[in-house]
C-alpha cells in the first residue's frame, strides 16, 4: 500500500465531539473516521514528512519494529506464557522448614508512609516464611529518608520493619561477612537484615561474584519486589542463579497480576489515557494498546506528535522527527481497528517572555511565543464525555507538557474524574508516580489501583522481558485434564523426562498398555511430532508436553490422579551439567519433587554415555533424595564401577542404540524409593 494511500486513512477526532453521538453497546466505540484528510492536505504532510525524514530513523528499520510487535501481540500463546513462574503461594509449605530462605523486598512499600492495608500486604510474604519455619534474610536497597539528606541505617530499617512485622529483625554485615558462621546470628533473632544494597556498586552491574557472597548459605530466593523487575541487579537475577528454587512472593505475584489484569480488554468499552512524551521510546506500547484498546486518550506532549501524523498544523518543535513514522502506523491501526484517539482541543499556553502571562489556544492555533503547559477546558470536558460510557481506564503518563511554573490543574481534574469513575463502579488503574500523587490528592480512601512505577509498565507493553521475572523458576501454565490425555488416567504413570523424539516412551506404551506414559521434552517441535503421530494412530496411554521438566515436574505430576511408579531421565546434554549452568538438568528442586511424588517402591532410571554425567546424576540423587532414594544393585548384573551391564527394560533409546552401535559403553542406573 502506498504512502499516499495509507494517509487517506489517518483519523481524527479533533473536529468533533465524543459526546455528539450514540453510544448503543461496547462496541460503538469503534467508529469510522470524523475527518478525511483532503487531497491537498495529503500532498502537505507528504512534503512535510520528507522535510523530517532526514534526521528520522530509517523507514525500514521502522517497519521492523512495528512487525516485531505484531508478531508478539498475535502470538497468544508467547504472551500466555509470559507470566507463569514458581510462586510461594504453590511452593510445598514443608519445603521450607529449616531452609535459609532471601527475600528481595520493596523498600519503597515499606519505608514509605504506606497505608495499613498496602504495608500488611508487603510484610506478607516475610510473615508467612517466618510462621512456616524457615530462617528468613530480607535484603533490599534503600535511599534518604523523606525528611533527612541522610541515608538510613540499616539498624533505623532494622528497628523499622521489627515495628511493621512485630517481629525482631536484627541488622547483619551479610555481604562483607562471607562466613558460614552469619547463619548463627539466627540465634538471637527472628528475622536477618543484609546491609543497604544501593551502597554496593556490584548490585546495580549484577556482579557474579557479589551475587555468590549474597547468596551464601542460602537455600531459597523470594523475590518479593515487583517493582524492581524491569532492572538487572545482583539481588533480584544474579541471587537465583546460586538458590536451588527461586520464586515470587505475594507481593510480587500480586502486582504481576495487576499488570496484566490492566492490559487485558476483559471489560469493554476500554480505554486508555496515554500521557507525557517521548513516542519514540514508546511506539512499541502505544501501538500495543491501540491494538487491544477501545479509544485511546493522550494527555501529554504525544498528543502533538499524532496532530501532526493526522496532518494538523503543530509548532514543529513540538514534534520528535524519529517517531514521525511511528505515529502514522497507529494512526493507521486506529482506522483499521475503527477506534477514535482522543486528542485534546485546547491548551493552557504562557508566555515565552513573560511566563506569567497565561492565555487559552486551540490546539492547531498555538501562537508562536507561547508554550502549552496544561489541558483546557474544552478538552477537558470532552474526556469527561469520552470516558462516561467506559468500563474499563488505564491511566499511564503525566499530564505533563513543558515545564512551567504555572501550576498546572489538569492532572487533578483527570485524577478526580477517575476517581469518581472508580467509585461507580468501573476499573480504573493509574500508572506512574505523578499520576497517582494526583489520584491520591483527591481522596483519603482511593478506589483506583495505583501502581506507580511507569518504567515496568511501559517495558511490560512493549512486550520486553523483565529481568527479575525471567530470573524465577518456570511454572507450568495450564492445568492438565488428564482424562481427556489418557483413557484411564487411574492406571500408573511412567515419565521420561527429555523424552526427545519419543522412540523410547512409545516402544514401552506399546509394550505396556496397563501403564500411562508421559514425555516431558523442552523442544517444541519434537513434542508436536510426537503428539502428531499419538494422534494420528489414536494411541490413549502416552501423551507429551513442551517443558522445562526441571522447573515443572512437580506443578505437572502432582495434579496425576494415579500412582508415579517410573521416572527415566537418559543421555542428558552434557553442556546442562556445569556447575555454573542456571538450567542443568538434575537439579536440587527436581529432585526433591521426584522423591516426593514417586510411590514407594517406584524406581528412577538413570543413563549416560559420558560417565561424568553419570557421577553427577549419582551424586545428585543420593546427596537431595531426602533419604528415601537408595541404588538398586541386587536384581540387576553391574559391572565394577557399579553400572548396570543391560538396560533392564530391553528397550532402547535412539541415542543409546546409536552409542550401543558404535561399541561406546553407557553408564546405567536404577534408583528405588525405600520410604
Amino acid at each position: 500500500m502506498s504512502q499516499l494511500n495509507s494517509l487517506q486513512w489517518m483519523l481524527s477526532l479533533h473536529n468533533c465531539s465524543f459526546h455528539d453521538r450514540e453510544l448503543e453497546t461496547a462496541l460503538s466505540f469503534r467508529r469510522k473516521p470524523c475527518l478525511i484528510l483532503g487531497y491537498q492536505a495529503q500532498i502537505r504532510r507528504l512534503q512535510g514528512l520528507r522535510s523530517l525524514r532526514a534526521n528520522a530513523e530509517s523507514v525500514d528499520s521502522v517497519e521492523r519494529r512495528s512487525v516485531t510487535l505484531k508478531d508478539r501481540i498475535d502470538n497468544d500463546e508467547e504472551q500466555n506464557g509470559y507470566f507463569h513462574v514458581k510462586t510461594l503461594r504453590r511452593f510445598p509449605k514443608e519445603e521450607l522448614v529449616g531452609k535459609v530462605v532471601m527475600v528481595r523486598f520493596d523498600s519503597r512499600s515499606l519505608l514509605s508512609n504506606a497505608n495499613s492495608s498496602m504495608v500488611e500486604r508487603t510484610t506478607f510474604t516475610i510473615k508467612y516464611l517466618y510462621h512456616a519455619g524457615a530462617k528468613v534474610v530480607v535484603a533490599s536497597d534503600w535511599n534518604r529518608s523523606s525528611d533527612s539528606m541522610q541515608v538510613l541505617s540499616t539498624k533505623t530499617v532494622a528497628d523499622h520493619l521489627s515495628l511493621l512485622l512485630q517481629l525482631k529483625v536484627v541488622p547483619t554485615n551479610w555481604v562483607s561477612d562471607c562466613t558460614n558462621s552469619r547463619i548463627e546470628v539466627f540465634a538471637e533473632a527472628d528475622i536477618l537484615l543484609c546491609e543497604n544494597l544501593a551502597m554496593f556498586k556490584e548490585e546495580r552491574g549484577n556482579c557474579s561474584e557479589f551475587a555468590g557472597m549474597l547468596s551464601l548459605g542460602i537455600d531459597i530466593f523470594v523475590n518479593d519486589c515487583f517493582s524492581q523487575s524491569h532492572k538487572v541487579l545482583a539481588s533480584t537475577v544474579g541471587v537465583p542463579c546460586y538458590c536451588y528454587a527461586s520464586v515470587a512472593g505475594f507481593h510480587f505475584e500480586e502486582k504481576l497480576g495487576e499488570v496484566m489484569d490492566a492490559t487485558m480488554p476483559n471489560k469493554q468499552p476500554y480505554v486508555a489515557i496515554i500521557g507525557g512524551g517521548n513516542l519514540f521510546d514508546k511506539a512499541e506500547a502505544v501501538y500495543h494498546l491501540t491494538s487491544k484498546c477501545d479509544g485511546v486518550v493522550f494527555v501529554g506532549m504525544m498528543a502533538f506528535q499524532i496532530m501532526h501524523a493526522i496532518g494538523l498544523s503543530i509548532p514543529l518543535n513540538f514534534v520528535e522527527s524519529r517517531a514521525v513514522e511511528d505515529s502514522l502506523k497507529i494512526t493507521h491501526l486506529a482506522y483499521e481497528r475503527g477506534i477514535p484517539l482522543l486528542l485534546p482541543k485546547d491548551f493552557y499556553c504562557v508566555n515565552d517572555l513573560l511566563p506569567q502571562k497565561v492565555g487559552i489556544f486551540p490546539a492547531h492555533e498555538i501562537k508562536h511565543g507561547w508554550t502549552p503547559v496544561d489541558l483546557g477546558p474544552i478538552s477537558l470536558n470532552e474526556i469527561s464525555s469520552f470516558l462516561s460510557r467506559s468500563k474499563k481506564i488505564l491511566w499511564i503518563g503525566p499530564v505533563k507538557f513543558k515545564e512551567s511554573r504555572v501550576n498546572a490543574e489538569g492532572a487533578l481534574k483527570l485524577a478526580m474524574m477517575l476517581e469518581a469513575f472508580s467509585q461507580n463502579g468501573r476499573d480504573v488503574t493509574v500508572v506512574g508516580s505523578s499520576a497517582c500523587q494526583a489520584v491520591m490528592g483527591t481522596s483519603s480512601s482511593i478506589n483506583c489501583s495505583l501502581y506507580e512505577n511507569a518504567s515496568v509498565m511501559w517495558r511490560f507493553l512493549k512486550g520486553m522481558t523483565l529481568p527479575g521475572h525471567a530470573a524465577l523458576d518456570r511454572a507450568y501454565p495450564c492445568e492438565i485434564d488428564w482424562h481427556a490425555i489418557f483413557g484411564n488416567p487411574s492406571q500408573p504413570l511412567l515419565v521420561d523426562i527429555g523424552s526427545g523424539n519419543g522412540l523410547f516412551l512409545f516402544k514401552m506404551a506399546a509394550r505396556h498398555k496397563d501403564k500411562n506414559f508421559l514425555g516431558l521434552e523442552i523442544n517444541k517441535k519434537l513434542v508436536q511430532r510426537c503428539l502428531n503421530s499419538a494422534g494420528h494412530y489414536g494411541l490413549k496411554n502416552r501423551h507429551f508436553i513442551a517443558t522445562n521438566a526441571t522447573s515443572t515436574f512437580r506443578s505437572i505430576v502432582s495434579s496425576y490422579p494415579g500412582e508415579l511408579v517410573l521416572v527415566s531421565i537418559q543421555c542428558p546434554n552434557p553442556d546442562f551439567n556445569k556447575p555454573e549452568h542456571r538450567w542443568r538438568m538434575l537439579q536440587r528442586s527436581l529432585i526433591e519433587a521426584i522423591a516426593d511424588l514417586l510411590k514407594t517402591g517406584g524406581k528412577v532410571f538413570l543413563q549416560s554415555d559420558v560417565e561424568a554425567v553419570a557421577v553427577r546424576m549419582r551424586e545428585q540423587i543420593l546427596t537431595y533424595g531426602k533419604g528415601n532414594l537408595a541404588i538398586l544393585e541386587d536384581d540387576f548384573k553391574v559391572d565394577s564401577g557399579g553400572w548396570l551391564e543391560e538396560n533392564p527394560f530391553g528397550i532402547r533409546s535412539d541415542w543409546e542404540q546409536h552409542v550401543i552401535d558404535r561399541r561406546a559403553p553407557m553408564y546405567r542406573l536404577m534408583i528405588l524409593k525405600i520410604k
